[in-house]
């Protein structure tokens, strides 16, 4: 009885290495986009908080962008409308991250501090 032999050919081996490679490049490219809108989020959260005017909410999500290195969205890129609840910050903006030559990928993010979760209006457009 012959034994057969198992496993990954080296060929299969370098395939599976190269969609690995790939699909690390993507996600750190697209994890600083994400942490940053977590950043984004929370700034708006504490800014809505800190502030009972529209002009003390800009001002103070100002100040925390600039302690957490937020440069994709100033204070005076925020919705602010009022709501039964009080006043609600939202905001929306787009992200491109260059990949490889005429490859890019853009990604669009959205949030708000109401509690239904829907932003007021979306600034990007």
């Amino acid at each position: 009885m012959k034994n057969k032999q198992r496993g990954i050919s080296l060929v299969s081996l370098i395939l599976v290495l190269a969609i690995l490679g790939f699909v690390g490049m993507i996600a750190a490219q697209v994890f600083p986009t994400y942490t940053e809108f977590r950043s984004v989020k929370t700034a708006a959260e504490k800014a809505k908080t800190a502030g009972s005017t529209p002009a003390e909410i800009k001002a103070s999500f100002d100040k925390s962008a600039e302690v957490n290195y937020i440069t994709s969205i100033k204070g005076s890129d925020l919705v602010i409308t009022r709501e039964e609840s009080g006043l609600e910050v939202s905001f929306a903006y787009e992200k491109k991250v260059h990949l490889f030559g005429p490859a890019s990928l853009v990604m669009d993010y959205a949030g708000t501090t109401s509690k239904n979760g829907m932003p007021a209006a979306n600034p990007a457009q």
